[in-house]
């Protein structure tokens, strides 16, 4: 069996939203630091990648979201690596609420494993393997799919600028590849702002929006200097989601840094329980999207 670690961490204030429902982003962090911590426990912490001039970078993530995590709560985060291929590395995790043991989220990442000088994917040396892999035989390398195209970019998509900040960047020098996350979340909530529904209407009507399932690619670095060209858009709405497109490109030169796809969905504001989403609601996301949806007739 994988060598299986464990890292638990009590949700402070700050990694919450104005309804104290932890943000998308901060899962990432979570998998992010239990990542570090498994490595370290087989002998690769931080100074020894840096004596190999070697780094591992995100290159793509996807996360199901179960249950939210809420301000206070301990959340237990268990991850294992699934496979080793040539350059890269698949790790899997669970997010587990640690009270009760209620599984709150899924979630894998590919991991790349790079030359530090000069960025270029490096060979996984048979040591590297052997150490992470010592008491058990890894498994044969998992398929990939590859990431799922979007639908063309409807001319009145939601557009943000975004210059790369320090907060944003890690000790790489790159954008963090949570802070994508936050980049995303963000947009999609200034998207329904736009289209006349921002939070506090929401609030209003009694009903907000989670996210189910989260999938980021990352295609290029971003770095200090960029200013960033955030884009979303909607697809496949229905009576109460639907998938948002977002894509992050460099402004100067048009380069695609990074693509998500989030399936999200209407949630009641204070259970969190699923509920449909209002017709005038949905009418108003629906004229912005290229599939057909009919509102619900009153009954």
């Amino acid at each position: 069996m994988s060598l299986t670690v464990e890292l638990l961490h009590q949700v402070p204030y700050h990694e919450c939203d104005v309804y104290q429902n932890v943000r998308d982003a901060c899962y990432l962090r979570y998998m992010q630091e239990a990542a570090f911590a498994a490595s370290a426990a087989v002998g690769y912490d931080d100074a020894r990648y840096q004596a190999m001039r070697r780094v591992w970078l995100i290159r793509e993530s996807l996360i199901d979201f179960i249950q939210p995590l809420r301000y206070g709560d301990q959340v237990r985060t268990c991850t294992w690596v699934a496979d080793f291929r040539r350059v890269r590395s698949r790790r899997a995790y669970e997010l587990r609420r640690a009270a009760d043991d209620a599984l709150v989220a899924r979630a894998y990442t590919e991991w790349a494993f790079l030359d530090r000088d000069t960025g270029r994917p490096a060979a996984i040396p048979d040591q590297v393997i052997a150490d992470f892999t010592a008491n058990y035989q890894p498994e044969a390398a998992l398929e990939r799919e590859h990431f799922p195209a979007a639908p063309p970019v409807p001319p009145d998509a939601c557009v943000l600028r975004h210059p790369v900040q320090w907060r944003d960047l890690d000790s790489v020098g790159h954008v963090n590849n949570a802070a994508y996350g936050d980049l995303i979340e963000d947009a999609g909530r200034q998207a329904a702002s736009q289209r006349g529904w921002p939070a506090s209407r929401m609030a209003a009507a009694g009903f907000d929006l989670a996210t189910q399932r989260l999938r980021i690619e990352y295609r290029q670095p971003a770095l200090p200097g960029d200013e960033l060209e955030v884009a979303t858009w909607l697809s496949q709405l229905t009576a109460d989601g639907g998938l948002r497109h977002t894509t992050v490109r460099r402004v100067a030169d048009g380069e695609l840094l990074a693509q998500a796809v989030a399936r999200w969905r209407c949630v009641d504001l204070h259970s969190r329980a699923p509920r449909p989403a209002p017709p005038a609601f949905l009418a108003a996301l629906q004229a912005h999207q290229g599939d057909s949806y009919a509102p619900p007739t009153p009954s």
